[in-house]
């Protein structure tokens, strides 16, 4: 019998290779996305959760390049689109350089935003033309409860999720027509590399009303039921996950 099913969709996960991102990764696998798991310098990394999601039966392929890099960025999504286009697109990649701001350094600030802003337009808007012609798309970008709320020393960090919940906002309401929802979810501390050393268990116990810290599971659940067909007329929203801390 000839196997006239339709090729699985794809989607590209930037910061791909660490906690959060390989668990997402993982998530839109099993649901059944053919997913491009991406890294910044450690392509290593990367081929990890590859194999992790070959083992389990997925469909992935790793990609290196630096999103602050718009040219880069554009030569690497090119490559990518020769293959088809891709209907899912996660921004989750983002760096942290903390300070108080009246020690902040230019490069700093810069290299955060750079990341996470100029990154996500760097990414994104190649994307968005080949999306909009199959009528269907999921964008879902990784902010921070700090974006929501303020946190000390990430006044740099804070600014850069903060503008990619307005930036969806608008592309929300460019794209919605097209069949394409964006999104936001903005986690509160999460379990991993980066939260183990600024929070310890007393702290959360203190700040998180839940009392615990969440999973990259948890977090990965809510951006890929996002990424599902039930979730098309969810659009422009910035959704919490962060145990009740605001």
């Amino acid at each position: 019998m000839i196997d006239t099913a339709s090729p699985p969709r794809r989607a590209l996960v930037t910061g791909g290779s660490g906690d959060l991102g390989g668990a997402i990764c993982m998530q839109l696998a099993a649901d059944g996305l053919h997913v491009v798991v991406h890294a910044n310098a450690n392509r290593d990394r990367a081929e990890e959760v590859v194999a992790a999601i070959h083992h389990d039966g997925g469909s992935a392929e790793a990609v290196a390049f630096d999103v602050a890099d718009g040219e880069a960025s554009r030569a690497a999504i090119a490559t990518l689109l020769q293959d088809g286009p891709i209907q899912v697109v996660v921004n989750n990649a983002g760096i942290h350089d903390d300070a108080p701001m009246a020690g902040m350094s230019d490069a700093q600030w810069k290299r955060v935003i750079d990341v996470s802003l100029h990154g996500f337009f760097h990414v994104t808007q190649p994307l968005l033309l080949p999306m909009a012609r199959t009528r269907w798309g999921r964008i879902v970008s990784v902010s921070s409860v700090a974006a929501v709320l303020g946190n000390r020393g990430q006044s740099n960090y804070a600014a850069a999720k903060a503008a990619l919940h307005g930036a969806s906002k608008s592309l929300a309401r460019e794209m919605a027509s097209r069949g394409i929802s964006v999104n936001v979810v903005a986690p509160g501390v999460i379990e991993g590399r980066m939260a183990g050393d600024a929070f310890p268990p007393e702290l959360i116990r203190q700040t998180v009303p839940a009392g615990r810290a969440g999973t990259p599971g948890e977090v990965a659940a809510l951006v890929g039921f996002l990424c599902s067909e039930a979730a098309g007329y969810i659009n422009g929203q910035v959704i919490g996950i962060n145990g009740g801390m605001g």
